[in-house]
């Protein structure tokens, strides 16, 4: 009998051993490179909105398990301690593999050469050591065999493994609450969401991206208003004339925009709307007493929304019109919140979702945006992931308060917006916690929320081309096209992001 006590003895040795080696391992691991540790941390898809304090308390509970499997009296502890941090390590591993959309790295050294399925495959041969060593250490005191003692370390087993699987999975879908709907503005960088897929010199920065139909793209020249661009599926430019005598109508700003199979011809400084369809590009309609309007964008062939000037103090309203009603204009004054003034502090991105039928409108300076319904009554209104809640710009009178401009560059929040279903995906120039500088500084970050659910969903980057300037970008529920300087720039959206995608 004596020989099997010593047996024992030793198993839980070495088994403590081997633990004291791990743990110290990858605490000295995390705490030299901490800093990668914590943004790790911040990516994960159970610990984001933790990842602050779970940096923290990680490494300090390896290094205080290590203490007490060192000392013999504690040994007992520190082997239960060690069970239960190992079997959280694996029910995480277990969550990431198949209840995640993207699979982050939190550990370093020869661990990070792991994939992560024999990662689990470690943590579960660590568990079944810690086990057999709690079993055999209680066996100790009366090594001719206790069969209540036997019980006591399997309940102690059972009880433990069983709370730790508890505590992840209370922390998963906590942190995924707090993601989705209150996030401590953490971005969430899914593996490849989109992929590049090609890029085109067009040799001018004045083209802009004019709309989209089930087939093609299309882009306007701001110096050549009249003639189009189309890009088919096989990345194919074609060219297009406007057929239009403008007579004397005195246009400055002449933009084009494509909805569906008409296009418009718009011109907010004139104001004046005219119509036409792609088929031969010709002009067949004018909407007839439009306002003057600053932003413009089609929601069927006789109704556009619009934003103009006319409130009080010229500051910008949202407004309805209707070629095919009486009255054909109705204004909703009560939507645009302002910050100081009512001009530059609400200005910012409108769109319309075809799908949804609602109009959206996302705010430049401010991390807020407003969900519309076709009619003018306001859904909901949401917020982006930073913080930004009020506008950082100054703004100056001028000619006794008949003008006003911008007296300093303002802070910009959300640069660029564009619309696909039931997902808006914002260009976003903020950098949240546990972001990587390098990625900031060659990419443009790109956030993706879904409108039906109002939560944020995931972010992801960019590239710069030669030019570092992001013009405009649309999405299709195939592509995203994006104007970088000269460059139309294609990538292919991937399954994690069409899955997301919803017509209702």
């Amino acid at each position: 009998m004596k020989i099997q006590f010593n047996y024992k003895s030793v198993f839980v040795e070495v088994v403590a051993l081997l633990y004291v080696l791990l743990f110290v391992y990858a605490a000295v691991s995390k705490l030299l490179d901490f800093e990668n540790f914590q943004v790790q941390l911040g990516q994960s898809p159970l610990l984001s909105a933790f990842a602050s304090w779970v940096s923290w308390l990680v490494p300090l509970f390896e290094l205080t398990i290590t203490a007490l499997l060192i000392i013999p009296k504690c040994r007992r502890t520190g082997l239960k301690a060690s069970l239960s941090l190992m079997t959280m390590f694996t029910a995480y591993i277990f969550i990431i593999l198949h209840y995640s959309s993207f699979v982050p790295c939190s550990c370093g050294g020869i661990l990070e050469k792991m994939s992560w399925n024999v990662h689990l495959i470690f943590n579960i041969v660590f568990m079944i050591l810690a086990m057999t060593a709690i079993k055999f250490s209680s066996d100790f005191p009366d090594y001719f065999g206790n069969r209540s003692r036997r019980f006591s370390s399997i309940k102690w087993i059972s009880v433990i493994v069983f709370l730790s699987i508890g505590s992840v999975i209370i922390l998963f879908l906590s942190s995924e609450d707090i993601m989705h709907h209150n996030n401590p503005f953490i971005r969430r960088y899914t593996q490849h969401p989109v992929v590049f897929s090609s890029a085109k010199d067009l040799k001018f920065n004045s083209f802009y991206l004019a709309g989209s139909n089930s087939s093609k793209i299309f882009l306007g020249n701001y110096t050549d208003p009249l003639h189009v661009l189309s890009m088919d599926s096989m990345q194919n430019l074609v060219k297009h004339s406007i057929a239009f005598d403008p007579k004397k109508i005195p246009f400055r700003n002449v933009k084009i925009l494509v909805k569906g199979s008409y296009f418009y011809l718009t011109d907010g400084s004139v104001p004046a709307i005219f119509r036409g369809n792609i088929s031969h590009w010709r002009i067949t309609k004018e909407l007839k007493g439009v306002p003057y309007f600053t932003l413009v964008s089609p929601v069927d062939s006789s109704t556009v929304i619009f934003r103009s000037n006319n409130a009080k103090n010229a500051a910008n309203v949202l407004g309805i019109f209707n070629n095919d009603s009486i009255p054909k204009i109705k204004y909703s004054r009560e939507l645009l919140q302002a910050q100081g003034g009512g001009i530059f502090d609400t200005d910012g991105t409108m769109l319309f979702s075809e799908e949804l039928k609602n109009i959206i409108y996302l705010y430049y300076y401010r991390n807020e945006f407003m969900v519309i319904g076709n009619t003018g009554k306001l859904v909901y209104r949401s917020h982006t992931i930073d913080t930004i809640r009020h506008a950082k710009i100054k703004v100056s009178s001028l000619d006794n308060g008949k003008q006003y401009a911008m007296s300093s560059p303002p802070f910009v929040v959300n640069a660029h917006a564009a619309v696909c279903k039931n997902l808006l995906f914002v260009h976003s120039q903020v950098k949240g916690k546990f972001e990587n500088d390098k990625l900031w500084a060659q990419s443009f970050i790109i956030d993706v929320y879904d409108l039906n659910k109002n939560s944020y969903l995931m972010s992801f980057p960019i590239y710069h081309t030669e030019s570092n300037k992001l013009n405009s970008f649309i999405v299709t529920p195939s592509h995203l096209y994006a104007l970088v300087g000269n460059d139309l720039v294609v990538y292919e959206l991937q399954q994690v992001l069409k899955k997301e995608m919803k017509s209702i």
